[in-house]
């Protein structure tokens, strides 16, 4: 296996490397290497094909992730393999990204999607933009402003809560017209976005708030940025979007280093929608971790009562990120 292959199974298989259960050697078999094997950026064509299939949910799409990791547990360590899945949590985004232009998008009812959360249990992360644009699906656009007093304060809060936090670019402003092309970091250069993504941690760090994951603003940047990313953050997320970019890879598997978690439907979505894999995911026996990403703006149409559904079967699997990112951080030393 190389260096990435390894951080993958010692991730898949950390709490048994933890306890003496396995050793990497133990790891060196065929559905462990099919498992976390680390794919090459696929060429533009078959990317395209398989964003299409993707969004046309066609036989020749699917997320194996779960199968083809629980399947390389259960040859390593039989029936031990199985136990409760070990769900995260991802909600995009803090502010909302059209906050400006949609007062109903506000700090407001954010605070009653978090009381939700919170009073549910379930752990989350949440993707903070630094700053907010006017019209930001308007790549010609200037205006905008960052944080408020009123928006920060809410950080704090939200920190005390034990909420986690993800970098979520700047101010979302897209670079292009049209989706699925929509991206804020796709076809900058390194230095730049290199200097886009310290200003924003550095604007977090004088709050108290250090991320340590990204989640790409429309789920997209371009996969020669890699080392600029990986280089400042242990998980760098993603989506449906990313698969046009860098190609459907399993999640969560590490890529140079660094953590590549893209989440992919159908447990990305709205919590109505998220409700029967949820059930699914959560009295399956693959111990493995799974990432379930919201968008809290979504679940104001039915005043959060999908979402009050949702997090009933969540709470019993849910996990705090920083176990993950403690899992993480292990792993990545047997490379």
């Amino acid at each position: 296996m190389t260096a990435d292959e390894r951080r993958g199974a010692a991730l898949l298989f950390g709490e048994e490397l933890a306890r003496g259960a396995v050793t990497l050697a133990d790891l060196e078999q065929p559905a462990v290497r099919d498992a976390v094997r680390a794919p090459r950026v696929p060429p533009w064509p078959v990317r395209r094909l398989e964003r299409r299939r993707y969004e046309q949910r066609r036989p020749g799409y699917r997320d194996d992730s779960r199968e083809a990791f629980h399947a390389a547990r259960r040859a390593v360590l039989g029936p031990a393999a199985d136990g409760p899945p070990r769900v995260l949590v991802r909600v995009d985004e803090y502010p909302n990204f059209d906050t400006l232009d949609t007062p109903a998008h506000g700090i407001a009812h954010y605070w009653r999607f978090h009381e939700t959360m919170r009073d549910s249990g379930v752990p989350y992360l949440v993707a903070v933009q630094p700053a907010l644009a006017r019209n930001p699906l308007d790549c010609t656009g200037t205006e905008g402003r960052p944080l408020d007093a009123d928006e920060l304060a809410m950080l704090g809060r939200l920190r005390d809560d034990g909420v986690a936090f993800a970098l979520h670019g700047h101010d979302h402003r897209t670079r292009t017209t049209h989706m699925p092309n929509n991206t804020e970091l796709e076809g900058r250069s390194a230095a730049d976005l290199g200097d886009l993504l310290d200003r924003g941690l550095a604007f977090l760090a004088a709050h108290d708030v250090r991320p340590r994951v990204l989640v790409p603003p429309y789920n997209t940047f371009g996969a020669r940025q890699w080392p600029v990313l990986a280089q400042r953050f242990a998980v760098v997320t993603g989506g449906p979007e990313s698969v046009q970019r860098v190609g459907y890879r399993r999640s969560p598997l590490f890529w140079d280093g660094t953590v590549f978690q893209p989440c992919y439907a159908p447990l990305y979505g709205t919590a109505a929608e998220l409700l029967t894999p949820a059930r699914a995911l959560a009295t399956s026996s693959a111990a493995v971790w799974t990432c379930i990403t919201l968008h809290w703006a979504w679940e104001l149409a039915d005043d959060f009562a999908a979402l009050r559904d949702l997090l009933t079967v969540l709470a019993p699997v849910a996990r705090p990120w920083d176990d993950f990112l403690a899992a993480v951080d292990t792993a990545g030393a047997h490379g």
